[in-house]
């Protein structure tokens, strides 16, 4: 890693722990973690904390984003609601690679009710890890893009 890559992460009141946990794994390897909460459990809404942590990667504020509520699902929905986003939830580290080289995926949604912190950590450690393979993913990708919702 060249330059220090800032990271985006946000979740809801079910994965605030988790993401704090997150958050410390990836500045110990030397990422910049831009954590935009919310920072008290109570019950709070996953669409907005992922529009709100995708618009910071969509403006390009930050390269890449990490979101979790409490299947990864919903949050994820509402991340790819946002322009120039592409977010995938994942449950295993191969997924997290794969959305990465194939999907060239700027998002990570994890369901912290639904992995434990070691896994979920591993799954991050993947997602980082990988880099878009472009060529035929290339226009896969560009096809997305293209899709007027």
């Amino acid at each position: 890693m060249t330059a220090i890559k800032r990271i985006v992460l946000s979740s809801d009141h079910a994965a605030i722990e988790l993401r704090k946990t997150i958050a410390d794994h990836i500045t110990a390897k030397g990422y910049e973690a831009v954590d935009i909460g919310p920072m008290t459990p109570e019950s709070t809404h996953y669409p907005k904390h992922g529009e709100a942590a995708a618009r910071k990667v969509a403006s390009g504020d930050c390269a890449l984003g990490i979101i979790l509520c409490g299947t990864g699902q919903g949050i994820m929905m509402s991340a790819n609601r946002v322009d120039g986003v592409r977010c995938g939830v994942c449950s295993e580290a191969f997924s997290a690679r794969m959305i990465r080289e194939h999907n060239n995926a700027n998002m990570l949604s994890i369901g912290a009710r639904v992995v434990g912190q070691d896994l979920a950590l591993h799954i991050v450690d993947a997602f980082l890890a990988a880099e878009f393979e472009g060529g035929r993913h290339a226009t896969r990708v560009d096809m997305m893009e293209a899709i007027d919702g």
